[in-house]
């Protein structure tokens, strides 16, 4: 079985570990209601994808 040769040490494994961080959600505005959503989603306030409309947000 393959072993460590030498230990890692704490600084090593803990710098690797930092990127391990979670990133906010990159966020767009729609173009048609200027709603912030995520980007290539169906805008949920308004239903349009690309400034055409997709799903019919009942009212």
């Amino acid at each position: 079985m393959a072993v460590p040769k030498r230990k890692i040490s704490k600084a090593r494994s803990r710098s690797r570990r930092a990127q391990w961080n979670l990133k906010t959600p990159q966020l767009g505005k729609c173009q048609n209601c200027g709603h912030r959503m995520p980007t290539h989603v169906v805008c949920p306030q308004c239903g349009h994808y690309m400034g055409r409309p997709l799903v019919d947000i009942g009212e």
